[in-house]
């Protein structure tokens, strides 16, 4: 069990900040200099404003209040306001942090950068260490059953988020350009469980909205078979069998659309209207939690280079969603992207689940990039 002081430690913005960030101002000052027009810099803002919320909540349950409170450099220090707090009230007696709303300030006198955010809402992930870490625990188990989508939680950030939408179109004229991301002042970021609530309303507000938002998720959790095949068999032998288990099962999920054709069309009609958002996703080759998102990408791209016509009619398909809609049931699994930036990550980092890892600077990490898109 981490101590006190530990838990002190790692909270603390000059001991585990983004040094990098800060060395033209020196440790400790109340401003850095981001530059928004690098991906670096944008990722390690995000990382760091999601790093705030679990602060937040931290300070909350250690009663850290005014200037023992530990979560306000985290935002600004890249000029940032905390605008307002999202919790859980599952308990009534004592409500759950689980997210935030910051508000972008630029320096006094200068213009905001035209890829800054204005709005960024943040969403933490699971707190194994907190008293009622139960709470989390029991959400990561529906994300392992895909009902994270029905859970009060999600319905309490896609409330949020649309509120705070909302607003900004009443008071300025528009969130962003729909369909286009860059135009966007409205960020959504996440870590792990917070992750897979960015992802619901990221993906809920590109539907629903045509907003695109952009979206950074960090380490998003996917449920796949692939990491016990990555385990039980060698490197060589375990992407021959991962290669030849998707094709196979590409195969019989293009047949099993013919079948479905309602639902392939409706599964191809979704897929249209999400195509122009294609979030950020930092996964670590490492962490089983989110893996299944390289196989799930990379393995498509492959399937798609050997089997074009096939790919493209079943890569929209899940069984469990195809099992669902012959008894009337319309549902979608999350990770069922068309569009996403994966951002893989093959550095020796001790924890692949830790967030820290993603504010670190580009030349301590081993970090590709592709794009995935769709249509193909």
């Amino acid at each position: 069990m981490a101590s006190s002081r530990d838990f002190d430690h790692a909270d603390c913005f000059d001991n585990s900040g983004p040094v990098h960030m800060m060395a033209k101002n020196g440790a400790g000052s109340p401003r850095t200099v981001v530059d928004w027009g690098k991906e670096e810099h944008r990722r390690c803002v995000a990382a760091c404003l999601v790093k705030g919320v679990y602060i937040i909540e931290n300070d909350s349950t250690r009663r850290r209040v005014h200037t023992n409170a530990l979560a306000p450099p985290w935002w600004e220090n890249f000029g940032f306001n905390l605008l307002d707090v999202i919790r859980d009230d599952s308990d009534h007696d004592d409500q759950f942090i689980i997210g935030a709303i910051y508000e972008h300030v630029p320096p006094l006198g200068e213009p905001a950068h035209p890829l800054s955010p204005h709005y960024v809402v943040a969403f933490r992930g699971t707190m194994i260490s907190h008293p009622k870490a139960l709470i989390d625990l029991y959400l990561d188990a529906k994300i392992m059953v895909n009902t994270l989508k029905e859970s009060k939680r999600s319905r309490l950030a896609n409330t949020a988020v649309k509120k705070l939408v909302a607003t900004i179109d009443k008071g300025m004229g528009g969130a962003c350009g729909h369909g286009t991301a860059g135009s966007c002042i409205v960020w959504l970021a996440g870590h792990s469980l917070g992750a897979s609530l960015a992802l619901d309303v990221g993906r809920a507000m590109m539907v629903e909205q045509g907003y695109n938002l952009p979206t950074f998720l960090f380490n998003p959790p996917q449920v796949s078979p692939t990491p016990a095949i990555d385990v039980l068999l060698p490197i060589e032998k375990a992407q021959k069998a991962k290669r030849d288990i998707y094709a196979v099962s590409y195969f019989v999920k293009a047949g099993l659309g013919k079948v479905l054709n309602p639902h392939k069309e409706r599964m191809e009609n979704l897929f249209k209207r999400l195509s122009p958002w294609a979030p950020e996703l930092y996964v670590h080759e490492r962490d089983v939690i989110c893996k299944g998102y390289i196989d799930y990408f990379e393995q498509r791209q492959q399937v798609q280079e050997r089997f074009r016509a096939v790919a493209t009619s079943a890569m929209t398909l899940s069984y469990r969603d195809m099992f669902f809609s012959m008894f009337g049931m319309e549902k979608e699994q999350p990770h069922l992207l068309p569009s996403a930036r994966l951002w893989k990550s093959t550095s020796k980092d001790e924890d692949a689940h830790a967030l820290q890892q993603w504010w670190k600077p580009m030349g301590e990490q081993s970090l590709s990039v592709r794009r995935y898109s769709y249509p193909l």
